[in-house]
């Protein structure tokens, strides 16, 4: 079965060069595209999509709020978050909003297409340019805190037992399953049964939801170590599911 892709992006030259990258793999479909948000959250609504690769910076409603409607209405629909920056404030805003991972415009086509199927099968991608530089900004502006709507996460952090936290930070630190089996001397069998504990106890959707939390909690901060350095994933490795 194909998968089934929209493409929102206000920059139609954009939306046409993605989508004869994507059609040319064979078995990913374009079943939709939008120049705004509204009209992402709209084709979503419609064709329910397998992923809709993102614009974050979008006319009438941005893909922040865009994201957040679809994933409301939708969450078996994963939502791939395009940025043209290296550091992105809106970035990291669309992934509180449930997108399952966010990219730079100027990835190369196999890594768009790698991406897109990882999201689709329920795995989280971050871009290694980017994500440890976007998570200590934002943790430099808001030190420790947990407002709004992590509050309920913030206080299941409590029912976490020793291990399961170790796990998490671990998961922060942007370490794969493998990584973290190596440095808790456990199978990685083990490290995928916490990881799943952990995303069911905090309610989250997968591992990039589980990063951004660690930061905003303040579990983890920048320039702490935790039982081994603070590092990101290697360049075009898409973070593991759980």
């Amino acid at each position: 079965m194909n998968l089934r892709v929209i493409l929102a992006d206000d920059q139609p030259l954009l939306r046409q060069g993605t989508r004869m990258i994507l059609e040319a793999e064979g078995d990913i479909e374009v079943v939709g595209e939008a120049g705004n948000g509204h009209e992402a959250v709209a084709l979503a609504e419609i064709q329910s999509p397998d992923v809709v690769l993102m614009d974050i910076r979008m006319p009438v409603v941005d893909g922040i709020e865009a994201t957040r409607r679809i994933v409301a209405a939708n969450d078996e629909i994963r939502v791939l978050a395009l940025t043209t920056f290296d550091l992105d404030e809106y970035a990291f805003g669309a992934l509180r909003a449930g997108a399952s991972g966010f990219l730079l415009k100027d990835v190369r086509p196999a890594e768009l297409v790698a991406a897109i199927r990882a999201v689709s099968s329920g795995d989280a991608v971050v871009s290694p340019r980017v994500t440890r530089r976007l998570l200590e900004e934002y943790a430099l502006v808001t030190p420790g805190g947990a407002p709004g709507v992590w509050a309920e996460q913030s206080a299941a952090l409590a029912t976490l037992t020793n291990r399961e936290l170790q796990v998490l930070r671990a998961v922060a630190d942007g370490l794969s399953n493998a990584e973290i089996a190596e440095r808790l001397f456990v199978s990685e069998t083990t490290v995928k049964s916490h990881v799943g504990r952990v995303l069911a106890k905090l309610g989250l959707r997968d591992r990039v939801q589980a990063v951004v939390l660690a930061y905003e909690t303040g579990l983890v901060r920048p320039g702490i170590e935790h039982a081994g350095r603070i590092r990101p994933a290697p360049p075009g490795a898409a973070v593991d599911g759980n």
